[in-house]
């Protein structure tokens, strides 16, 4: 099978997108499966290999660290042509996604797609709500083509199915088994940051509007003497938040910036809790990263969250935006120990069942279908 992958976001871009493609096309090469990846060139340095095709690029405007493509589709179309895929994916639905859905009826190849992003809560953050219909009327026609079109959860299916949605089919996210382990040392974390305090608290994604980041200095003041004064938080990422965040952290809270691999992984595992109040998640790939470190997770009741948390025995289920309830349940994780540690081994033995290869060797077993539905309808 040789797959051709369009996207508006690649490595080294860092997002959940970017990462689980970058992992799909590693697991391609091992498997010696031909791929091409069309995405934009990256502000940062650009990956030069034959698999790849960097296009022409420019900032966002709403964000500066995401880019827009200026596809040129003679060149494209000619690229595709000499490559001639069996299957198309479409992972984004902007300037590479439309270009991606335009050759792939030009050339009738069978495309598929998928949806990683919850574009419709990110207006509600950004004042662009009014914009909300006009969304969904775009996702709705960007997506109608497709043979297949993969989720990343159970809850984000049933929220497309609602919006009429059609061809649903879920595609998890797994972890690398090799670096997210509870297996690191904690001295290390503590020696690197200058922890003295008792217990270490960590969040781990983008620094942006639509993560409910702010809350978390918030959160932070509201724990009880007691404990807030046992406590040392640990932001690990980047993003236009990030000043703003730094103003607001108390004392006790480091931004650490970027962060990944090992060095990732070695802080999950020293955190005796991570807390994460993003409600705008499709997955949530940190979520599952932590808990395979042994670290019970405190989250947003909502999106994909929701499914991989499971509520008193991996971690606990806030309201969102409800600093209250965090509050609450952080004392409350913080004073347990021992459940504290049934729950990180709980999580442990659920997310280190999540295997890559069985995920995307499944993902491969859908593409076979998606061709067997575009050979049924020719001969139909």
């Amino acid at each position: 099978m040789k797959i051709a992958i369009f996207t508006d976001t690649f490595i080294p871009e860092v997002n959940g997108v970017a990462r689980t493609l970058k992992r799909f096309t590693d697991y391609l090469e091992e498997n010696k499966i031909e791929y091409r990846v069309f995405a934009p060139k990256s502000s940062n340095k650009n990956i030069f290999t034959t698999h790849v095709h960097s296009i022409t690029s420019f900032p966002f405007f709403l964000y500066p660290e995401c880019r827009v493509a200026l596809p040129n589709l003679l060149q494209l179309r000619d690229e595709i042509q000499r490559f001639n895929p069996d299957i198309i994916h479409v992972a984004t639905p902007f300037n590479m996604g439309l270009s991606g859905l335009h050759l792939a009826k030009k050339l009738a190849i069978p495309v598929v797609g998928s949806y990683h992003t919850d574009f419709d809560k990110y207006l509600t953050y950004y004042e662009l709500h009014f914009l909300s219909e006009m969304l969904w009327k775009y996702m709705r026609w960007f997506h109608h083509p497709f043979r297949k079109v993969f989720v990343p959860s159970s809850d984000t299916l049933n929220r497309l199915k609602s919006r009429g949605f059609s061809n649903l089919s879920i595609w998890p996210r797994g972890i690398d088994r090799t670096i997210f382990h509870p297996h690191y040392d904690e001295q290390t974390v503590r020696n690197v940051y200058q922890i003295e305090e008792k217990y270490i608290l960590t969040y781990v994604g983008r620094i942006a509007m639509e993560k409910d980041v702010l809350l978390l200095p918030e959160i932070a003041n509201m724990l009880p003497n007691n404990i807030k004064n046992d406590v040392h938080w640990l932001i690990v990422g980047d993003g236009p938040l990030k000043k703003d965040l730094g103003k607001m952290a108390p004392p006790n809270m480091t931004l650490t910036g970027f962060v990944e691999g090992i060095n990732l992984a070695n802080i999950y595992a020293a955190s005796d809790v991570f807390v994460f109040p993003s409600p705008s998640e499709t997955f949530g790939n940190v979520v599952l990263e932590s808990l395979a470190c042994g670290t019970p997770v405190i989250g947003a009741n909502a999106g994909g969250v929701k499914t991989i948390i499971q509520n008193g025995i991996t971690g606990i289920l806030c309201t969102e935006k409800d600093i209250t309830e965090f509050v609450h349940a952080i004392t409350s994780l913080l004073g347990r120990e021992q459940t504290r540690k049934i729950m990180g081994e709980n999580g442990k033995i659920h997310a280190q069942a999540q295997s890559w290869d069985t995920i995307f060797n499944n993902l491969l077993l859908e593409y076979e279908e998606a061709l067997e539905i575009e050979s049924f309808q020719e001969l139909a």
